[in-house]
């Protein structure tokens, strides 16, 4: 099996080096090959003097968006670039850990699911304590669209989500910035009902950032996301 490992990057400069360095670092049991494909998104601090050092280093692929189009439009390139088996979305900042993948990659090598999302509420590691207002909103959000997929879901909005190859090349993904989350769940949650999706979760570690260590997404995105939800569960494709 070969792993893709998405990496969208905005101004992310303190960070991605260290994030870069834990995924190529990673041994996981059952991949035989990994690749790691960073897109960044127009970054306007120093994100892409760091990241000249990979562009010719085996196993990674650096492409570089003309400008800033927002983290669908960075995921969406990662997946026309991805040759693996198993395609991973991994955040350019520390909040997610690497050391969750064997969790989240264990469910579809066993051949139990073809997508898995991490969950930050169903516990499984260390979790910071930081904005109340955020988690309620994401609950909320996660609860409609549950409501829209009759899925289950705990954390709709979790970074973390592994798909199969075969199921994200039967879905049309449109949305630039963090409305991906929403998106792509109503889509995957449309061949769950049709019984061609099976949907997995695990309980992912997380270490959040305020908004002064570099936290991007705001309340305008949550009604952004809330639209999504809207649109993407009553739109027939």
């Amino acid at each position: 099996m070969k792993l893709s490992v998405i990496i969208p990057v905005f101004n992310e400069e303190s960070t991605i080096d260290k994030i870069i360095s834990r995924v190529h670092n990673l041994q996981l049991e059952g991949i035989e090959h990994k690749e790691i494909i960073i897109v960044d998104d127009g970054s306007t601090d120093g994100t892409r003097g760091v990241l000249e050092q990979y562009r010719e280093k085996s196993g990674i692929m650096v492409f570089l968006q003309s400008n800033n189009k927002g983290k669908g439009a960075a995921v969406r390139k990662g997946f026309e670039l991805a040759t693996g088996d198993i395609w991973l979305v991994q955040d350019s900042d520390l909040e997610y850990n690497p050391r969750d993948y064997p969790k989240l990659l264990a469910p579809i090598l066993e051949n139990n699911a073809d997508v898995v999302y991490g969950s930050r509420f169903v516990g499984g590691g260390a979790n910071r304590v930081l904005f109340y207002w955020h988690s309620w909103g994401n609950k909320v959000l996660t609860t409609l669209s549950n409501m829209f997929t009759n899925l289950n879901l705990t954390d709709m909005e979790c970074g973390y989500k592994v798909f199969r190859k075969e199921i994200i090349n039967q879905i049309k993904l449109r949305e630039n910035r963090f409305g991906f989350e929403p998106e792509v769940t109503a889509k995957i949650g449309k061949l769950a009902k049709k019984h061609k999706c099976r949907i997995f979760e695990v309980g992912i570690s997380y270490f959040g950032r305020t908004y002064e260590e570099g936290k991007k997404i705001n309340w305008k995105d949550g009604l952004s996301a809330l639209r999504c939800i809207i649109k993407y569960n009553l739109l027939k494709n």
